[in-house]
């Protein structure tokens, strides 16, 4: 283990005697909600504490063990015993660094939460609407195979049965911390249905993953800044969604953030709805400037997840998947588009993770 690494763990045993100290004050157990924070804290550090000072123990012993061996006197049995310690040692050191260095990285405090997930039609017209609908049935089958619920928060069809615009909610076990990385652009090259020469064609949709911010906290948003318009919604939905002006759009007027609903029958349903989108796209906002301020120092391996950003290839006449920030490429497209993302979300996030175990070492993070 590095050097840089150990003095972490050696200021993580130092503020463990400061949270001791701390949560054993009388006027802080008095104050039930420091006092959850400091104590859930003590516990974090003090499971840390407990895996380095094992994993120094059984450095201890291989060293104790090695010795041994250097020893020109020591008995055949006792050798034989040494070099067992030994490979146990280092085996369990192993998968102790790893746990170690895992437990450092940085935690996005979002990854816990709920998503909203964007999806627009960009280049290429109704093709382009036509991928973005084959997008959303891709995370729709990938959140059924993760057991998350989903639901369509608001859409917009395009006049071949594609989508203009489409965001979804996806509501389940971390579900923002794996689906972060698919914010970008997402590029198909095939032969659209509509041509009639064969010629292969590209197109392009943008996606954007927003976490949810809970009810309670986050953004709060001003009604005075906020400017509501009833409409009726178009589509299916039967006689009832045709006569009645029951969609909302809510617009935040300083920021000029747009968010609507009209999935639900009922006004104060898709009211809340759309505050609940407009205060994650609020949020965003205010992520994506932090991120840029922060990406002037230094550039992510994974990227900003600015929608600009062209991440992916969809090639069709090869049945070849691309990512490009990782330079992933698998051969298993209709799986893919089928819900089977886990071979792509599980890279990106090794990625990120290998990214900022770097920069910790490196003493920049």
């Amino acid at each position: 283990m590095k050097a840089s690494l150990r003095h972490q763990f050696e200021r993580l045993a130092l503020r463990l005697h400061e949270l001791d100290a701390t949560l054993a004050e009388s006027s802080v157990s008095a104050d039930m909600q420091r006092w959850r924070a400091l104590a859930k804290e003590q516990a974090e550090v003090a499971g840390l504490v407990a895996r380095y000072q094992l994993f120094l123990q059984r450095e201890s012993d291989a060293e104790a063990a090695n010795q041994l061996l250097a020893d020109p006197a020591v008995e055949p049995d006792m050798a034989t015993m040494a070099r067992e310690e030994i490979a146990a040692a280092q085996a369990e050191m192993q998968v102790l660094q790893a746990e170690l260095h895992l437990a450092l990285l940085p935690r996005d405090a979002d990854d816990e939460r709920h998503a909203f997930v964007e999806i627009r039609a960009g280049t290429g017209g109704e093709e382009s609407a036509l991928f973005a609908s084959e997008l959303a049935r891709m995370y729709l089958r990938h959140a059924e195979r993760q057991g998350w619920r989903a639901e369509i928060m608001s859409q917009s069809l395009s006049d071949l049965g594609g989508y203009k615009e489409l965001v979804l909610r996806l509501e389940g076990d971390a579900v923002y911390g794996r689906m972060k990385f698919e914010s970008g652009g997402h590029r198909v090259q095939r032969v659209p249905a509509t041509e009639t020469q064969g010629r292969i064609h590209t197109s392009a949709c943008t996606v954007a993953v927003l976490a949810e911010p809970e009810a309670t906290q986050d953004i709060q948003l001003n009604p005075a800044d906020l400017r509501i318009d009833t409409f009726r919604a178009s589509g299916a939905g039967g006689q009832h969604i045709n006569k009645t002006d029951s969609a909302i759009r809510v617009t935040h007027l300083p920021t000029g953030i747009v968010a609507e609903c009209q999935d639900d029958r009922s006004q104060h349903r898709n009211k809340a709805k759309a505050l609940a989108v407009l205060a994650a796209r609020i949020r965003d906002k205010e992520r994506n400037e932090r991120n840029a301020r922060e990406a002037a120092t230094r550039k992510g391996l994974i990227g900003s997840g600015d929608r600009s950003d062209r991440i992916r290839t969809y090639n069709f006449p090869q049945g070849r998947l691309t990512d490009h920030r990782i330079n992933l490429t698998l051969y298993k497209l209709q799986a893919v588009l089928d819900g089977d993302l886990a071979d792509v979300t599980s890279a990106l996030q090794a990625a990120r993770s290998a990214e900022q175990l770097a920069a910790l070492e490196s003493g920049i993070a």
